[in-house]
């Protein structure tokens, strides 16, 4: 046993404490707030009886309480790994799960995984795959669909609640100023916030009415999500503060975008987000994703700035936390300098191989894809996976989401955004309507071809995998030719001809849509 553990502790490390088998080597994880005991195929975690103010697991009855709520939420996202609550008795000096004495602790009772599968250390042996990222975006999306809100938690949305909370982080961090950042980056980062909570308030007014603030994960990042069964959990939601769980749900989802982008694989970020937003419809979120992102690097940068503090860390890991907290810092800022935004019009029949041109240029140059599929389909009301029926393929509705589209993507590169507007674009009307809203936007549009025959394969093949939210099929293919409106003089002028039967240079073709290099 070790000395320097409490008793419950020492004993939850034998194997007889158990009910159940345990048939390798018991271990302990330590964090700052909680002791987790795995025991092969279990694990339990007891919270340790600690106040830091913003944490109060000080008394028996609110680590009842933490405990109750831990399962809770975390049975939204990862109902396969939390399993139950279970009160420790104590009988004379020996504690354990009989009804035996007064109740002494609670611990919650867990799946083990193995720690290999966390995505922290897969991303470390560079495991992590594209499909692994696009199921955190439909997880996400769907969660944050069904998350619980209230006019309780709608209030830690607001932008006095959120200007708070920025506020907090500079003062905290003024310190640190020409330790791991330069006076520069934190008065531009602290104005660029400044900025944002006077001149878009009524953006978070907006956020608040449209229902957008929920009761989300916290603290979502790759150390939280694991592979289980085969299948991602995300898991350890934030139970204990209501002010750093309850959020705007854009703001959830840029922890991850930022930790993502802090590793240096802003292409998976990039593929995340994507991914969420067309699961979502949120796109109105990302008016507000720059400051999020900035939030979540410079709190980052201040935890890990903390560390500096510490007499008890030595100096090799101390001057490790201050290249993290400096990089930190550094990425907060970079949110902040926003670029020039531009608009590309995707264009062709149905099978041309829009989409995936999209979808393989979109990482490339940073830009959001947005398909005309998904919108037409939230706009219709129906699941993205759904085929669509007459009415939502009516012209009215043709209309109406090309206008969205357009919409969309014209406020986003205003905003600084790269844009790639994936639909057919096949009427002159469509097009003219792109070109006259994004006056003053650089735009392009990017025409996809191949021959018939192609066509034909490849529509055949998308209808009898069904895999893709797409429901055009190749009894279609004549009328989207006949009916397919010739390019103007003016739509000439932006044009760029893509035969996507051959494999693509995307270097080249980079060149030609005007940006000058790779960003990832």
């Amino acid at each position: 046993m070790t000395p320097s553990l409490p008793g419950l502790i020492q004993q939850m490390l034998q194997a007889d404490f158990y009910s159940h088998p345990v048939d390798t080597e018991i271990r302990l994880i330590q964090t700052h707030i909680s002791f987790v005991i795995l025991t092969g195929e279990f694990a339990y975690k007891v919270k340790k009886a600690v106040n830091f103010g913003f944490l109060d697991f000080s008394s028996l009855d609110q680590r009842r309480f933490f405990c109750a709520e831990e399962l809770r939420l975390n049975s939204r996202l990862a109902p396969q790994l939390y399993l139950e609550v279970l009160p420790i008795y104590l009988a004379g000096d020996r504690y354990g799960f009989s009804s035996e004495g007064g109740i002494a602790e609670y611990t919650v009772k867990m799946r083990q995984f193995d720690q290999a599968n966390l995505l922290s250390n897969l991303f470390a042996q560079d495991q992590v795959t594209a499909a692994q990222v696009q199921e955190i975006g439909i997880q996400l999306a769907k969660f944050h669909t069904q998350a619980e809100t209230s006019p309780e938690i709608t209030a830690f949305g607001s932008s006095a609640a959120v200007r708070q909370v920025a506020e907090d982080n500079y003062h905290s961090t003024a310190k640190y100023i020409g330790i791991a950042q330069t006076q520069l980056q934190f008065d531009q980062t602290r104005a660029f916030t400044e900025q944002c909570f006077s001149q878009q308030e009524h953006l978070f007014e907006q956020r608040q009415h449209q229902g957008k603030i929920k009761e989300c994960h916290g603290d979502l990042h790759l150390k939280n999500i694991c592979l289980y069964g085969g299948n991602v959990q995300i898991f350890d939601c934030i139970e204990f503060n209501q002010a750093f769980r309850n959020s705007d749900v854009v703001y959830d989802a840029a922890f991850l975008v930022m930790d993502l982008e802090f590793r240096g694989r802003r292409d998976l970020a990039n593929l995340f987000l994507n991914t969420y937003l067309e699961q979502s419809g949120d796109y109105s979120a990302l008016a507000l994703l720059p400051l999020y992102l900035s939030m979540r690097a410079y709190i980052r940068a201040k935890v890990t700035s903390f560390l500096l503090d510490d007499p008890n860390i030595a100096p090799d890991l101390k001057q490790s936390a201050q290249i993290e907290a400096t990089a930190y810092y550094t990425l907060a800022w970079q949110y902040t300098q926003t670029g020039t935004g531009s608009l590309i019009l995707m264009c062709g029949l149905s099978g041309t191989g829009k989409s995936t041109v999209a979808a393989g240029l979109a990482p490339k140059v940073q830009a959001i894809q947005i398909r005309s599929d998904a919108v037409r389909k939230h706009l219709g009301g129906i699941p993205l996976n759904s085929r669509g029926d007459q009415q939502l393929y009516s012209p009215e509705m043709t209309s109406k989401t090309y206008q969205t589209l357009i919409d969309y993507g014209v406020t986003l590169a205003r905003a600084g955004f790269r844009v790639i507007l994936d639909a057919k674009f096949d009427q002159v009307e469509q097009r003219s309507q792109a070109l006259a809203q994004a006056a003053g936007i650089p735009v392009k549009i990017l025409y996809c071809q191949a021959d018939q025959a192609t066509l034909t394969q490849r529509l055949s093949d998308r209808a009898a995998a069904n895999t893709d939210i797409a429901d055009a099929t190749a009894d279609l293919l004549s009328s989207q030719i006949a009916n397919f409106a010739t390019f103007t003089a003016q739509e000439l002028n932006h044009l760029i001809s893509l035969d996507t039967r051959t494999a693509i240079d995307w270097v080249a073709l980079i060149e030609q849509l005007g940006f000058k290099s790779w960003t990832v």
